[in-house]
């Protein structure tokens, strides 16, 4: 195991020290650069009299800037909690409550956000990357610090943290999404975002990768993606901003080798109309995962497209993104394995996997669904301050339980069934709402789906899909799609409401929000 984040960085820095570490734009730091930069953040802050452990906050798009906070702070025993900027500022000033942060650090666009956490913790610095970097007086906003001459100032000593015997330092701080209820914090350590041997070779990351992160800062993916490329070595051209086109752009003129893409990036991605006339010749390995599970059908068309390996990789901010993951070989979809693209894959060495009873904990045998279980080293030591929810969280001999459905096959290959809130009582029997919109996804005229239950006096839930139709589709009724799907699974799964709409509602890290079709669809029949 290891080394560790900051000491890859410190080793990168001797070694190769003009190697492109990170790249914004038209801006790039090499390896030395990005270790000076971070070593200034980590002296900064611990010069604000913030002490080792305290939360520090940062609202900032994926860049350099990410690159240098999240290594600064584990370089200075900080923990560094990126925020998500789409919250509104109430939402923004609870997590402040929750962390008490001692500083928070953000772009200019997002100051408002920033002076409402301030607002809820009078005593939080405030440190603004301003346009202008050259004020004289080196101030920014209300009482706040320009960033640039703010880093300047500091020593660029190594501040020494975040060493190997460090490894159950708390370094990270994720905020959940929120979308059923209050947001808790993640607690991860550097050994949590350890990418360990076995995920570095299967990623297939080198000194000559170049990486495109292309996920919010504020998410496990976007941390853990950074967080492995630069253990590796590799280059990470960030995009600030994620448009599709834009997208596939960079990853030409970059000469992108490594990326990962959530199921609906992947969708906007390969509904773009000059993507099959792009180069694509450099990339290696696309890795995806995330809420919802990709269709079958999306990873197809998306196989297709793009024509390079991919890499499954289901997880939770929990497991820092691991837990079980599907190899570039068992992306097979015309050989004999073929039923492999709709499971999400098996644990490596390093994880355990196991299928629980929910209610008791007693393990499943072989191909039951409940509730799936993980213990490893990538699993946090548990929430920020929540005590009853880590009770919840943990089983008695440190399996976590993730709430998500699933079982394994006599393989040990696992297949998600959904959330087990989501799961759908009809009639008395169990749906999950994935296999549902699996074969919905198959239709030649739907282009998004979404299944969930709503509430029927006769059959107690009714299974409803939200649908989204191609452009290039024409009239289709609700009758076809029903009709469709009760060729590929189970009558009494099949949707009994179809509903369609322009888009479906998401949050900002692209997961469908189903609490919200619910409300939107769920009067009685």
């Amino acid at each position: 195991m290891g080394p560790f984040l900051p000491d890859a960085v410190r080793d990168q820095a001797v070694r190769r020290p003009d190697a492109p570490a990170v790249s914004e734009g038209d801006r790039t730091v090499g390896f030395r650069a990005l270790d000076r930069r971070s070593n200034r953040l980590g002296q900064a802050l611990l010069a604000e009299g913030i002490e080792p452990g305290a939360r520090v906050a940062c609202l900032v798009r994926p860049g350099i800037l990410s690159a240098e906070f999240l290594l600064g702070c584990a370089k200075a025993g900080l923990v560094a909690t990126p925020l998500n900027w789409r919250l509104a500022e109430p939402e923004l000033a609870a997590v402040a409550r929750d962390a008490g942060f001692a500083a928070v650090i953000t772009q200019e666009e997002f100051l408002s956000g920033a002076l409402a956490v301030r607002a809820a913790l009078p005593g939080a610095r405030l440190i603004v990357d301003v346009a202008d970097t050259a004020e004289a007086d080196g101030t920014a906003g209300p009482d706040g610090l320009a960033y640039e001459p703010w880093l300047a100032a500091a020593s660029d000593a190594d501040p020494g943290r975040g060493g190997a015997g460090e490894g159950g330092t708390v370094c990270l701080q994720l905020y959940t999404s929120g979308t059923t209820g209050q947001p808790k914090g993640v607690q991860l350590t550097l050994r949590n975002l350890d990418a360990g041997d076995h995920l570095m070779r299967e990623v297939g990351w080198d000194e000559q990768a170049v990486s495109m992160n292309a996920m919010p800062f504020f998410h496990i993916a976007g941390t853990a993606w950074l967080a492995h490329a630069l253990v590796a070595g590799a280059h990470t051209v960030t995009v600030p901003d994620l448009v599709p086109q834009h997208v596939v752009e960079l990853m030409e003129r970059e000469r992108i080798s490594h990326v990962f893409f959530v199921p609906a990036v992947l969708h906007m991605l390969t509904s773009l109309p000059d993507i099959e006339k792009r180069d694509f010749s450099a990339l290696r390995l696309i890795a995806y995962g995330a809420s919802p599970p990709i269709t079958p059908a999306l990873l197809r068309r998306s196989m297709d497209c793009f024509g390079c390996g991919f890499l499954q990789i289901y997880g939770q901010t929990e497991t820092a993104g691991t837990a079980t993951r599907l190899l570039p070989e068992d992306h097979d979809p015309d050989g004999p394995r073929a039923h492999l693209l709709r499971s999400a894959g098996n644990p490596r060495a390093d994880v355990e996997i196991r299928v629980a009873d929910p209610l008791t904990g007693e393990p499943l045998p072989t191909g039951a669904v409940g509730e799936i279980c993980t213990r490893s080293h990538y699993v946090t030591p548990g929430y920020w301050h929540r005590e009853d929810d880590n009770a919840r969280l943990f089983g008695e001999d440190g399996w976590l339980r993730t709430g998500d459905a699933g079982r394994l096959d006599a393989e040990g290959y696992l297949y998600i069934t959904d959330r087990i809130k989501d799961m759908v009582i009809t009639g008395g029997e169990n749906v999950y709402p994935v296999e549902v919109e699996a074969a919905l996804a198959e239709h030649p005229s739907v282009l998004d789906v979404a299944v969930f239950g709503t509430p029927d006096e006769r059959w107690g839930e009714a299974v409803t899909a939200a649908v989204v139709l191609r452009p290039d589709a024409g009239r289709v009724e609700p009758e076809e799609l029903i009709a469709f799907t009760r060729e590929r699974i189970a009558s009494y799964k099949k949707p009994q409401q179809v509903h369609f709409l322009d888009e479906l509602p998401r949050n900002p890290t692209g997961k469908i929000l189903k609490r919200v079709l619910r409300e939107q669809f769920g009067e009685p029949s």
